[in-house]
């Protein structure tokens, strides 16, 4: 960059910015590393526009124009669950979600279903239920790669794991690896929502604190399995819990470098214990998806899941951090887009996606779950 090209550049900063964040701007076209209190001044910040612009700076650093999707399937294999967080909506209860957990045979057909389309993923969670036994976890991978073989199964957040090493009475290494040899390929995140014991105390008591779902993180990194990251955003969280989760998650990157994406996640309270709390806007969604793309330095993908901020939303994300914007889903069960709800068919389809990516001025790229592309031979039919 010339010294004309690199002064206009920095006055474009100083207008998007304003002077008091100049400092935070010299750090990021640097490559340096922001701190937990540089966190915060941006988590506090309303210049939405500015920390869009900042955070789009590093986006295309990395990945230039390009919009990462995968064609995946998720399944919910049972919503009975003994943790009874009050965040959530997914668990079995009185007066509804019904309770059910799938057999192996509808695992079965929930895959036959979707033969048509050539899936690479499928991501699987569930409720801690008690009543499933060990060889149910190792049998559903099974399930799945008999009937899809080559599909990658990412699976089981660190709480769902904790439940199925007591079910194993074995230790935690040994567990692991007997669910890679089953088909376990990588683990999708969650499970500890914001990694602060206040949130924890109030929320979900009954789950892994997050000194224990980072000791699982470790063992799941020792064991040479990939990882996904996730933040649950707008609930009782502040912005300082907010940047503590990502500082401890960068910390563990640092560590571990088993992660590969980061997805903040928009909390929907309906039919949670926390329905009084407003439903999360598109501001808060743009704001927590560049303010994880400033923080986390050493992740190299941030994704906008459309299902919980909306394909609108995901779209303008392209350009406020996020380069991932997930995958066609098909059902979904955790929670349901605001206007259908019930439905638990939420899909786009490969059509639907590339234009959703067009529309936004970015170059649609389809990915596996480690992030090769998708070759054109493998992408067609167009149609599907």
């Amino acid at each position: 960059m010339t010294v004309a090209e690199n002064t206009g550049v920095r006055k474009i900063a100083e207008n998007m910015l304003g002077a008091d964040w100049m400092d935070i701007y010299e750090k990021v076209e640097a490559g340096q590393r922001l701190s937990y209190e540089e966190g915060v001044r941006i988590a506090l910040s309303p210049n939405l526009g500015g920390m869009g612009w900042l955070a789009n700076l590093v986006r295309e650093k990395r990945h230039g124009a390009k919009a990462y999707y995968v064609r995946n399937q998720h399944i919910n294999y049972t919503n009975i669950c003994n943790k009874f967080c009050k965040f959530c909506s997914f668990y079995a209860k009185k007066g509804g979600p019904a309770p059910y957990e799938m057999s192996l045979q509808t695992v079965r057909e929930r895959l036959l279903q979707h033969m048509d389309v050539p899936i690479t993923e499928v991501h699987m969670v569930g409720g801690i239920n008690p009543r499933l036994p060990y060889q149910y976890y190792l049998d559903l991978l099974r399930t799945v790669k008999e009937t899809r073989p080559g599909v990658h199964i990412k699976a089981f957040t660190m709480v769902e794991i904790v439940e199925i090493q007591r079910q194993a009475g074995k230790p935690l290494a040994e567990t692991l690896q007997e669910l890679k040899e089953a088909g376990l390929d990588s683990l999708p995140g969650g499970g500890i929502e914001i990694l602060s014991e206040r949130v924890h105390s109030e929320l979900f008591d009954r789950k892994l604190d997050g000194e224990g779902w980072m000791d699982v993180a470790r063992a799941v990194a020792e064991a040479g399995l990939t990882q996904y990251a996730t933040m649950l955003y707008g609930h009782i969280e502040t912005p300082q819990e907010r940047v503590e989760h990502l500082v401890r998650l960068r910390e563990l990157q640092d560590e571990t470098g088993h992660f590969i994406t980061m997805t903040p996640l928009a909390f929907h309270p309906e039919g949670t214990e926390l329905e009084h709390i407003p439903h999360t806007t598109g501001y808060n969604d743009l704001r927590s998806i560049a303010l994880c793309r400033l923080m986390l330095d050493n992740f190299s993908h941030i994704k906008s899941f459309w299902i919980m901020n909306t394909p609108q939303v995901t779209q303008t994300a392209l350009w406020y951090g996020a380069d991932d914007v997930d995958g066609t889903v098909h059902e979904y069960e955790i929670t349901y887009k605001d206007d259908e709800p019930g439905n638990k068919r939420q899909v786009l389809t490969r059509p639907q996606m590339i234009r959703m990516i067009e529309e936004a001025g970015r170059i649609p790229v389809e990915r596996d779950s480690l992030y090769r592309e998708v070759g054109a031979e493998a992408a067609e039919p167009a149609a599907v």
